[in-house]
């Protein structure tokens, strides 16, 4: 079963997770049941960007994001190269090192920073 590590976050996990899931598992769904309180406003349903998620190692071991995630992304706060739509990444075979972001769209549209 791949290992997911997740980084330290100063609010969902301040020392940092590490969870297994299993090959074909939606991440956000995952972290989710592990445990792992990763926003996800949609309800998965590719509505949003509050799942967003860096993945720092593993990035190229997943399936390419189609238009509508890639549109929505450009909409995320903090978006880098490798940033993904949580709810729309199946975990392969490789393990991943995945980074959340300190802000959400909502957490940085409220003023909370």
């Amino acid at each position: 079963m791949p290992k997911i590590t997740i980084l330290p976050h100063h609010e969902i996990c301040p020392n940092g997770v590490e969870v297994e899931l299993a090959t074909g598992d939606n991440l956000c769904k995952g972290l989710l049941e592990k445990g792992v309180k990763i926003e996800h406003a949609c309800d998965c349903s590719k509505a949003c960007t509050t799942c967003h998620v860096v993945v720092r190692k593993g990035f190229n071991s997943l399936e390419e994001m189609d238009d509508i995630e890639a549109d929505l992304l450009d909409r995320a706060w903090g978006l880098e190269a490798d940033s993904r739509l949580s709810c729309q990444v199946a975990v392969e075979d490789e393990d991943l090192v995945i980074e959340i972001p300190k802000y959400t769209l909502n957490h940085a549209s409220e003023g909370n920073h």
